[in-house]
């Protein structure tokens, strides 16, 4: 496949003027002007002509529960959150989502091509993250990184729904000492593990422990803690623990990390920001506001903007980067944080979020500013596949 005649937002080298891009066994073999390409472009069995349209990579949402609360149908089909006990690092989120789930259509048509999907922040550890393409009947075959993470959670969410049955924790002090007694004894597995790699002879292999084999990735730095995290004091836990035991880390949701950017600065820290559309439902929430994301953007800190769907459904994430702009984020800084700058923080940029040689051919097509209230794009490429294409 071939595109040409396309204005191209590389999000990698600037913007290409009246470019191609040629596509191949479902990636980018070649981008450059039109005034570079061969012209025998007949060779090619497929050309779209975007007759100056906009392309940019596919989106890129990196917080969501995509596939794990069926859209209309209730609890039944609720598998975010495994409540039977607090601390389950060891569940896998690719087990629990549904791809027939007719949101991930939504997200097609809305231009998101690529989702991280999380379990859900009833516990103080709640398991696997997964990064993978919104297109597909099995998921298996639409996995980008497994796992890219684990998810921690912090602050009312563990402590309402564990200390509505009287178990721990019910305070914000138990939610971190179940955390960091939890690291400390993969800490330990890990290590007896590798002396007894090492060594046979003198010590004993420990016996399996599947959480704890879960946290050796992250404990190696390998894959990153992903915090839930509302309040200014929840989110400075949460480095306090990252630290404590050298993970890598981001932090999830952030309402309050306006108020500490200075700290923040200081650290590090990646910001996963939103669903910057809802109310304050409650009262980690109270100081909410969709100006921040303007303040976070321009202190330099690497940040993305997320919908934690279903909190605020999928398709509405392009929106959420027009009403960035609105508030004075500029127009390129607000494509970022949906594309390359969610790919850097999520560990798949080598795979997505720019149009460069080598990386996954998802590519969207627009006729029209895509700030634009209510735009979608014409064209919609996952893996090099047309999945949508309103051209036709």
């Amino acid at each position: 496949m071939i595109i040409i005649n396309a204005n191209i937002n590389t999000m990698e080298v600037g913007t290409i003027i009246n470019g191609y891009i040629i596509i191949k066994d479902g990636k980018i073999f070649d981008v450059g002007k039109m005034d570079d390409i061969d012209k025998k472009i007949f060779k090619y069995d497929n050309v779209i002509d975007a007759k100056g349209m906009d392309a940019y990579p596919g989106f890129i949402d990196a917080h969501t529960h995509l596939g794990l609360f069926a859209d209309g149908e209730g609890y039944e089909c609720e598998d975010a959150n495994e409540v039977s006990n607090s601390i389950t690092p060891n569940m896998r989120v690719i087990d629990a989502i549904n791809p027939m789930d007719k949101c991930f259509d939504e997200a097609i048509r809305a231009g998101i091509t690529t989702v991280v999907v999380s379990p859900g922040s009833a516990n103080p550890i709640s398991g696997e993250i997964s990064a993978i393409k919104t297109n597909g009947i099995r998921i298996d075959n639409m996995i980008i990184k497994n796992p890219i993470g684990i998810k921690f959670a912090m602050g009312e969410n563990p402590r309402r729904v564990n200390g509505d049955s009287g178990d721990a924790p019910i305070t914000r002090m138990a939610v971190a000492s179940l955390i960091r007694e939890t690291l400390y004894k993969a800490t330990k597995y890990m290590n007896d593990k590798e002396k007894a790699l090492r060594n046979e002879e003198s010590y004993d292999m420990p016996d399996y422990d599947s959480k704890y084999e879960s946290l050796i990735p992250l404990l190696k730095r390998e894959i990153k803690a992903h915090f839930h995290a509302h309040r200014a004091d929840d989110i400075f836990t949460s480095i306090r623990i990252a630290n404590e035991f050298n993970l890598d880390y981001c932090i999830v949701h952030a309402t309050e990390a306006h108020i500490i950017i200075e700290e923040l600065l200081k650290e590090g820290t990646d910001l996963l920001i939103g669903p910057m559309i809802g109310d304050r439902s409650k009262p980690e929430l109270k100081n909410m506001k969709t100006d921040a994301v303007v303040d976070i953007s321009k202190s330099g800190l690497n940040s993305a903007i997320i919908t934690d769907h279903p909190e605020l459904p999928i398709q509405y994430l392009p929106l959420c980067a027009s009403l960035a702009v609105g508030k004075g984020v500029p127009k390129y800084k607000a494509i970022e944080m949906i594309t390359s700058g969610a790919a850097r923080i999520c560990n798949i940029y080598d795979k997505v979020g720019s149009i460069k040689i080598g990386k996954d051919a998802d590519i969207l097509l627009y006729s029209r500013d895509l700030f634009e209230m209510g735009i979608q794009p014409d064209v919609v490429i996952i893996n090099g596949k047309v999945v949508k294409n309103k051209l036709i």
